[in-house]
């Protein structure tokens, strides 16, 4: 297929993809490419503004017409449509890309916190049933407040009306819970 007239005619582009696909014909490839890139980077230059983007996009578009040319099927459209959408399609991507950054594995919200050392855990599970331990000796009304609160996450004003209590008292409750905590655990040695 050397020394071809310049193609002009929708038929003559399919019967050049035709050759590329059943042949990997580069002659008729280059015919492609010539008329089409041009085309397709004036179309990329509308779409972005952006001369170096708009020439990067074409040639994404153009590998993907030739590593893709098997998939061209002239009863669903022309060699033109086709393309144009793969060249739609890669500006998506590009959108895509953009709004996306690229995974950085040296970023600190990766990598992972360092495992604590055995004494550490062992301290930390000491210190929960000392803790423990001290809440069992809290008037029940003041060691339900401290649940609903830490452990059921509740703030103040949810436990005051979930209690049908008024709020100063789930606060007063509250500043005694801590103190006699506070207390028991100065003297069994788990707060300094």
């Amino acid at each position: 297929m050397n020394n071809r007239a310049p193609v002009r005619d929708t038929k003559q582009f399919e019967v050049l993809m035709q050759a590329v696909i059943s042949q990997r014909d580069m002659v008729a490839y280059e015919q492609i490419f010539k008329y089409f890139a041009p085309r397709v980077k004036s179309y990329m230059m509308k779409m972005t503004a952006d001369g170096q983007l708009a020439e990067e996009l074409m040639q994404e578009t153009m590998i993907t017409v030739w590593y893709k040319a098997d998939r061209f099927d002239p009863l669903k459209g022309a060699l033109s449509t086709w393309i144009f959408t793969i060249a739609r399609n890669q500006r998506i991507d590009a959108i895509r890309r953009e709004k996306r950054p690229e995974f950085d594995p040296d970023d600190l919200a990766f990598i992972p916190d360092e495992v604590p050392a055995a004494d550490d855990v062992i301290v930390l599970q000491q210190s929960a049933e000392e803790l423990k331990r001290a809440m069992e000796h809290l008037p029940c009304e003041q060691s339900e407040l401290l649940k609903m609160s830490f452990y059921e996450d509740y703030s103040q004003s949810v436990i005051a009306e979930k209690m049908n209590i008024p709020l100063g008292t789930v606060k007063s409750r509250m500043r005694l819970a801590f103190e006699k905590l506070r207390v028991a655990l100065v003297r069994s040695g788990g707060v300094s």
